[in-house]
């Protein structure tokens, strides 16, 4: 809780904006999903119990057909829509993205762990008892205890209500990674020093850019070189039978038009690292969005043998052919 926008800078990249809070991903909002059962019982530690109350014991699951027995399962339930659900005899963090090196995120996941143990040290060493300065931390960052549905739509609002931030974007996130309190607490672990974190954001900016761009210039090579050629062939067969077309002439020429207005913002990309990855998140990507509309529809329109890319039906369904 304490360094919630800290985790989420190590899962921030491109590919995750897309992937956080879909496809069985977490949301972008850093939460801890220990369980109903464990989260009960840091509420009993907070309110004065046992610190040893806990039993991670087995349970019986049932398989939902009576002619299986029931398989034994782990006490608590694996949330798939937490970025860090317990399951059964450790935690997982399971926002990093899978083109991703586990490194960054493993430092940073140590060094609060660090930071942690660093804060117990100070209350023990100050004359708290074991007991108390467990309560006392587990109470200062109750709030990211969240044992709901990371999907639902009433998720954000109460993160809201909690102060957890809801960074869904990698150039929102960057510039929190360089925070005065996280090069406090990089300094005080030696860990990093204060210009070693300044660079990180460096190149986590340039990072985000070159992919970003990257990803825009293939866009349109593959809109020159395959799609607006493959247009052209499917709308001269309808040459002598015009009323056959249909709304191809429109979304063919809208597909040139929309390649064209993305050529037009590429060229317009600030020198700023900062303010390029803004103008790529809020001018370029909405851009790209806007063409593939177009070219999805020419996808549902175009005779599939003229289809110059692997089409949704073949990605989707290719070991059935």
């Amino acid at each position: 809780c304490q360094h919630n926008e800290l985790v989420r800078c190590t899962v921030a990249t491109s590919g995750n904006d897309h992937r956080l809070g879909a496809q069985e991903a977490p949301p972008a909002i850093i939460s801890l999903y220990p369980g109903t059962g464990f989260e009960a019982h840091v509420d009993s530690i907070i309110n004065g119990g046992d610190l040893l109350a806990y039993k991670s014991e087995k349970k019986l699951q049932t398989t939902g057909c009576t002619n299986a027995m029931p398989v034994e399962a782990p006490m608590e339930d694996r949330n798939r829509t937490a970025p860090f659900p317990f399951c059964g005899n450790r935690f997982e963090f399971r926002a990093v993205g899978s083109s991703q090196n586990c490194s960054f995120p493993i430092m940073v996941c140590n060094t609060i762990m660090a930071a942690g143990m660093s804060k117990l040290s100070d209350l023990l060493e100050g004359g708290t008892g074991l007991r108390d300065a467990v309560a006392q931390i587990y109470k200062e960052n109750r709030k990211v205890i969240f044992t709901g549905n990371g999907y639902s739509a009433e998720w954000p609002v109460e993160a809201a209500k909690r102060g957890l931030p809801n960074l869904r974007t990698t150039p929102q996130t960057i510039p929190t990674f360089n925070s005065e309190k996280n090069k406090a607490l990089f300094t005080k672990l030696k860990i990093l020093a204060p210009e070693a974190a300044d660079a990180r954001v460096e190149i986590m900016y340039e990072k985000y850019n070159t992919e970003v761009s990257i990803e825009a210039k293939t866009m349109i090579h593959m809109m020159n070189t395959g799609i607006i050629p493959a247009c052209a062939k499917d709308l001269a067969k309808y040459e002598c039978c015009k009323e056959l077309a249909g709304k191809r002439t429109e979304v063919y020429a809208n597909i040139v038009k929309e390649t064209e207005k993305l050529k037009d913002v590429m060229q317009k990309l600030p020198s700023d690292l900062k303010e390029e990855a803004t103008f790529l998140l809020e001018t370029v990507l909405p851009t790209m969005n806007a063409l593939r509309e177009q070219v999805d529809m020419a996808e549902g329109l175009m005779e599939s043998g003229l289809y110059p890319y692997p089409n949704y039906e073949s990605l989707i369904y290719s070991h059935h052919f």
